[in-house]
């Protein structure tokens, strides 16, 4: 199976990173969808394992194509939990883009499905997020459980929640 334009935008700007080189990315000729500002994450994994995730709730460049070269290059070198991706890891590593929708405020986590829907959670300043359909995620209650944890939020503390769908791209 080919690999999608998400997922080899993604690729490119990792190794140009991890290789000090630059990006060379004609942004004005990619098609359609990617042309549109939208916000994304880019996960990043080895040998099955995470290995670096950053993204954003609302889009902050002009277009999805560039939001992914932002968020690929910050998920190989910024993620806290991780060191900087090196160059002689770049054959090991598997991506994946999400393209978010916009996300919708819900009553309660009754409207949550942890298959179909991401969820935010938001107390004041502080917020979490999960992506959905993740491995071991089986449950609304582990899912918000999971973003309330992300986000520093207390299960006890008042907390709104949001839910959106992605377009996850491999």
């Amino acid at each position: 199976m080919a690999e999608s334009l998400h997922v080899s935008l993604a690729r490119a700007a990792v190794n140009a990173q991890a290789r000090a080189e630059r990006l060379h990315m004609p942004f004005d000729r990619v098609p359609g969808a990617l042309q549109q500002p939208a916000a994304c994450f880019v996960s990043i994994h080895k040998h099955g394992r995470l290995r670096g995730c950053i993204g954003t709730i609302h889009p902050t460049e002009a277009t999805l194509a560039q939001e992914i070269v932002r968020n690929a290059v910050l998920a190989s070198t910024e993620d806290p939990r991780f060191m900087p991706v090196g160059a002689d890891e770049l054959p090991d590593l598997d991506y994946s883009v999400d393209v978010l929708s916009e996300p919708e405020p819900i009553a309660s986590a009754d409207q949550l499905d942890p298959k179909r829907y991401g969820v935010i959670v938001r107390c004041g300043r502080r917020r979490g997020l999960l992506l959905p359909d993740l491995e071991d995620v089986d449950s609304v209650a582990t899912q918000v459980s999971i973003a309330l944890d992300k986000g520093g939020i207390g299960h006890d503390e008042a907390y709104q929640l949001f839910r959106f769908t992605v377009s996850r791209f491999h």
